[in-house]
This record gives structure tokens, sequence and C-alpha cells, in this order.
């Protein structure tokens, strides 16, 4: 206390000692969250950019499998189409029957590693390459038929709500920290394949995100808001004109591929007019083997996506989802990876990374802008031809993108250290160690596969090398393990120990009925809840 009797060593007035910051619940300084649409114009334009963000995975994967399966330019365009309307439709039904959250599903690079097992196992090899794609095809969509039921099982019988329960903000922040940074192999690497495209995108993202919407118009978002827009437009011109202009003849076909804007040869494989409808490749093969390993897959693609989850309700400014809601949209999920195998896009599904970070940019998570850009996938999945002309936007300026937005994912799993203390030798050994292995296994692992050719464990069954393989080359599945296991191991029955993994903010939300805005955010629509009661 400061004054009294007139002692000479009173204490000074604490009034201007700093104060921390307060943790918050729910992310602050969002324009628009969940259930508060902009404008329908705005509405409509954040929506197309949700669809220009999500087009980058849409198109890498197939550009990179199907001439190793043994299609062209034709077969490509055909599974590109079908990924996007998959795509579209697992997003609305994700939005309106899933966590509810605006969350894009797209295609996973999670899946690549098992598809191009069943490629390299030779056993549907054929003397024609376009027979040859189709019984590829086949047999990739029978393998993810049966790997959806793994999602479907876990969601939908409530399993996954009893694991994530045990889930606390500290173990939270390896998982989803890493869901974003580690994709980091996508960002910068990519934008140096034609450095001269690349780097002017993330540049000008930059400051037309960060520095013009500060300065010119301040308050009005526009910069922000639509910066990926903008950019876009002036490097795509930019780059064709490099194209027309002859820039890129006579350059290694490497560069050629990277550089150019007219190299996808997508426009002249793509019809005006395509429905893409089940089972369009032939009726699916099924193998035991090939099956397992993609159900190891679709595994480590619900830890990452439960990750990407968190991240996306984060910057939607909803509260932490309810283990409830969360196993929901992993049953839902998994309906997801289930069409994929039944329209056959080579790929399974899970939560578009870029697209969370895309929330965080604009500072818009309604859930109505998310549903616009899935129109604007089964729109432009149909009209074939336009598709094709969004879908052949250059390889660099689409990693110039993921630079800014998988680094808002990985921010945002490090917000979440606000419920932690940070003082806690405990705190810091999980969280020093997780991120540590999540970083290191995998490296070793990819090391190791692009030496030799093949994983550290290679026997004779290549679907029991990617069982063992694929998981330990995911850095957020190897993070979120290790953390979720040690946070659940490590003197967790002491009352400090709680409060330090920052569990007691979390309590409240365990229970769907709990907190009165979980109603608000997650509750299913057209009164389905009275029937599909949530816990």
């Amino acid at each position: 206390m400061a004054g009294g009797g007139g002692g000479g060593g009173a204490a000074p007035a604490k009034a201007s000692e700093p104060v921390p910051h307060p943790p918050k619940d729910q992310l602050p300084n969002v324009s628009y969250c969940i259930t508060s649409p902009p404008p329908w114009p705005e509405a409509i334009l954040l929506g197309f950019q949700h669809y220009l963000v999500m087009l980058g995975t849409i198109v890498i994967i197939p550009t990179a499998l199907v001439p190793q399966m043994g299609g062209g330019n034709e077969e490509k365009a055909q599974v590109i189409q079908t990924s996007l309307f998959v795509a579209g439709l697992n997003t609305l039904l994700q939005s309106i029957f899933g966590t509810r959250l605006p969350a894009v599903i797209g295609g996973s690079y999670t899946y690549v590693a098992p598809t191009i097992s069943i490629i390299l196992s030779g056993q549907w090899n054929d003397e024609d390459p376009v027979t040859r794609f189709k019984k590829i095809m086949r047999a990739t969509q029978g393998a993810l038929i049966i790997a959806s039921t793994l999602q479907i099982v876990l969601g939908f019988s409530g399993l996954w709500r009893n694991v994530t329960r045990f889930l606390s903000p500290l173990s939270a922040v390896p998982l989803v920290s890493l869901v974003g940074f580690g994709l980091y192999e996508l960002g910068f690497p990519g934008v140096a394949k034609c450095v001269e495209i690349g780097l002017p995108e993330l540049v000008l993202l930059v400051i037309f995100s960060q520095y013009l919407a500060r300065i010119i118009r301040p308050g009005k978002n526009i910069f922000d808001r639509f910066a990926v827009l903008f950019t876009v437009i002036i490097v795509w011109i930019y780059a064709h004109l490099l194209t027309v202009g002859g820039a890129y003849n006579g350059k290694p076909p490497k560069t050629q591929a990277s550089c150019r804007t007219d190299r996808a040869g997508l426009i002249d494989g793509a019809p005006w007019i395509s429905i893409p409808y089940p089972f369009q490749w032939g009726p699916p093969s099924f193998n035991a083997g090939e099956a397992f390993a993609m159900m190891m897959a679709s595994f480590v693609a619900l830890v990452e996506s439960t990750g990407a989850f968190i991240a996306v309700a984060r910057y939607a400014s909803a509260t932490p989802l309810p283990p409830s809601i969360l196993s929901r949209g992993v049953g839902w999920q998994g309906v997801g990876i289930l069409l994929s195998g039944l329209f056959g896009t080579g790929n399974g599904s899970s939560v578009s990374v870029e697209n969370a970070g895309l929330l965080a940019l604009t500072r818009v998570g309604s859930r109505r802008v998310v549903q616009i850009s899935a129109a604007f996938m089964i729109f432009f999945s149909i009209l074939g031809k336009f598709g094709a002309v969004f879908a052949s936007i250059p390889a660099p300026i689409v990693c110039a993108l993921y630079c800014l937005f998988f680094a808002y994912v990985g921010a945002g799993g490090i917000g979440f250290l606000q419920f932690c203390n940070l003082n806690s030798f405990r705190t810091k050994f999980i969280l020093g160690f997780s991120f540590f292995l999540g970083l290191s296994i995998p490296q070793y692992f990819n090391e190791y596969t692009a030496v030799a050719g093949y994983g550290p464990v290679h026997t004779h069954a290549r679907w029991f090398n990617d069982m063992v393989n694929v998981p330990f080359q995911s850095k957020a599945f190897v993070a979120g393990v290790v953390a979720f296991f040690l946070d659940n191991t490590m003197h967790k029955k002491d009352g400090q120990t709680r409060k330090d993994r920052g569990k007691h903010w979390w309590d409240k939300f365990k229970s769907f009925k709990t907190d009165t805005r979980s109603e608000e955010f997650y509750s299913l629509p057209f009164n389905l809840n009275k029937y599909f009661p949530s816990v």
C-alpha cells in the first residue's frame, strides 16, 4: 500500500505495471463471424476468392498423378473437374450438416503416397495407356471407398468425440501449428521454380494486405480483404505477357511447365460442358492391402483435419469446438472420402489448410461465403472450359499464396499458448519435444525416401510399407500424437498441472450444452438437433 505514516521504504503504486493480454475464447477483430454474412456483392467476391485459393491443391495433385497413371491432358482435365465437383459437394455438406464451420473440403497430399503405390504395384499395367489409367483409377476408387469407413465409423459413433475430449490447449498447439508450418515444402520451394512470377506475387500480396490496406482508405478493408484477387490478376497478366512475348521459348521443359500460362493443356483437354457422375471410370476394383494403406492415410488425414478444424473455428471467431461437433464433422468428412471414391477423384478429402489461412487474411469467417465458393466449384466443374482457364494459373503464383496462408494457420496454433502457463517446465518440455520430433522424424523419413526411392520400412508388401511410412511423413500427425500422449500421461491429476495445460479454459466447451454460444455456431439447420442431438 502506498501512503500511510510517512515511512521511508513504501512500495511504489502498481498502477503503471504492464498488464498481460487477457485470453479470449473467441478471436476478436474479426469483421464477420460464422453467422453474420457480409453484403451479397462482397460475399460473392469473397466466395470466388476462396474458389481460386482451393484450386491450387485440386490442380497440383492430378497434374502430378494422372501422367504417372497413363492419362493424358483429357483425362487430367476430367479428374480436375471431378475433384472440383466433389469438393463443392463436400464443402456444402460440411457447412450444412457437419461442423457447420466455414471450412473448405478439398484434396489432400496425405493420400498421394498410397496412390503412387497402387501405380507402381504393376498389377494394373496395360499396353494401352488410357486403359491402364482407368484400371489404376478404379483400384484407387476401391481403396478410397473402404478407407472412408474409418472416418465414418469414428465420427458418427462418437469414438472420435471420446478421444478429442482429452485434447487441451497445450496439446492443440503443436498439432494446429504444424498443420500450417509443416507444409513449408509447398511454399517458397514452389515459388522458386519460377521466381520471376512467384516472388512478385508474394511481395505484392504482403504489400496489398498489410501496407496498402492501412494507407489507402483505412477501415474500408478493400485491399486486405481482396488482396488475393488483386495480386493474382496482376501477376497472372504479367506472366501471360512473358509467355506470349517469348520469354520462355527454348527454355528447359521444367521451366516452361512452371512459368508458362498455356502449359497445362487443361483448356484444350476440357469439354465445354460435362457433369461428373459416380463410377464414370467403370466399377471399382478392391484389394485388401491397398485398402489398408489408404485407411492409414485416412487416419493421418483425420488427425490433420482435426487441427485444421480447430484453426478454422478460431479464425471464424467461434468458440472452441465441442468434441461432439468435431466428431460429427469427421463423420461427414468420411462421407466426403466415400464420394471421392464413388466419383473417382484419385484422391481423398480433408480440410483445405490454405482456405483456413484465407479466413485470417480477410477476417471474414462467414459460413455463407464458403457456401458460395462451393457453388463456384460445382458451376466451374460442369462448365469445363471456363474452369480450366482458372485452373491454368501457374503453380508458383499458388505457392506464393501458400506462404501467407500456411503461416496464418501455424500462427493460429501458437495463439492457443495464451491459455497455457509458459513458465511451467512441463509445458516447455511438451511443447519443445513435440515440435522438434514433429519436424525431425518426418525429415528423416522424407530424406530416406528421396535418396533410396523407398521409405525406411521396406518389405515386399507395399501396402504394409505405406501403413508405417505415411504416418511418420506427416509433421502435424507426429507432433500432435506426441503432444497428446505426453500431455495426458505426465502428472495429469495434479490441480496446478490442469491449469498449466489450459484445460480449465476449455471445460465449458466439453459439452455442447454447457455454453449457449455453441448453439449459435454449431446447431444443425431445419431443427435437426431435435432428431440428432449433440452431447
